[in-house]
């Protein structure tokens, strides 16, 4: 990435791990805006931040089913928690279906934390850390942690059918659930996923499907849709805009 803006991005404890993918922060420091594009990723985002002089904020953000051009303004620094689905119900106890593609503010006070502690990625962590553990649920329905499981694991590529035949949950009761929780299909949710998992290869400079995709053609269409680029033009990602991208070719 260039040399003003910075990220960073922590897996959480093991224990966290089927409600929070990972704890981040980025910080643009400089003197004018950074222009980036949000690819979807199939996570729920919180964040804490604050914006040069600006009050301290915070936002839940829903999830994304496609790209969207965002202008961080300077002095930004941010970090955020980034949820797995689960969450929403488990640890947030709420709906997100209204927050497709969007997103809304929250308390400036929710779980307490203040503009003191957007110092320190580590210290930040062990504070959402400690707040997320207290609200780890006794129980969680086991079809939907099973379900999860199993989207996360295949990168979104088996079929609803055998999904709902894996965790003994009918495919119609798994997307009126889908919909009413988060805004969309089961299907629509698994395409995201296999298009992430797509973003790995692509930052490797592998430009043809290495997923279970119909031909390149239908790669090259997949791509676009959630990119608003072709996978050439996505894997140059010129000026680091694709923030994600840029991520995975940090690792």
């Amino acid at each position: 990435m260039d040399n003003d803006f910075y990220c960073k991005f922590i897996k959480p404890d093991q224990s966290l791990d089927s409600f929070v993918e990972n704890i981040g922060m980025f910080h643009n420091p400089a003197d004018e805006a950074k222009e980036a594009v949000i690819l979807p990723d199939g996570r729920v985002d919180l964040f804490f931040m604050r914006s040069g002089s600006g009050p301290f904020q915070v936002f839940l953000i829903g999830l994304e089913t496609e790209p969207e051009q965002r202008s961080i303004p300077p002095e930004t620094i941010a970090f955020a928690v980034s949820f797995r689905p689960l969450a929403v119900e488990y640890i947030l106890h709420t709906s997100i279906a209204d927050l497709l593609n969007s997103g809304k503010n929250l308390a400036d006070d929710f779980w307490d934390l203040t503009d003191h502690d957007l110092k320190n990625l580590e210290i930040f962590t062990e504070k959402v850390t400690e707040k997320i553990t207290k609200l780890l649920p006794g129980s969680v329905d086991e079809r939907k942690r099973k379900l999860f499981d199993l989207i996360y694991s295949s990168n979104g590529e088996m079929s609803v059918k055998e999904l709902s035949e894996k965790t003994g949950w009918s495919s119609r009761q798994i997307n009126r659930y889908f919909n009413q929780q988060f805004g969309l299909s089961l299907k629509a949710y698994c395409n995201i996923l296999r298009f992430r998992a797509s973003l790995g290869h692509i930052a490797e400079g592998k430009l043809f499907p290495e997923l279970n995709f119909a031909d390149q053609t239908h790669f090259i269409k997949e791509i676009k849709k959630f990119s608003g680029v072709a996978p050439k033009e996505l894997s140059k990602n010129k000026n680091d805009r694709f923030i994600l991208l840029s991520v995975l070719k940090q690792k």
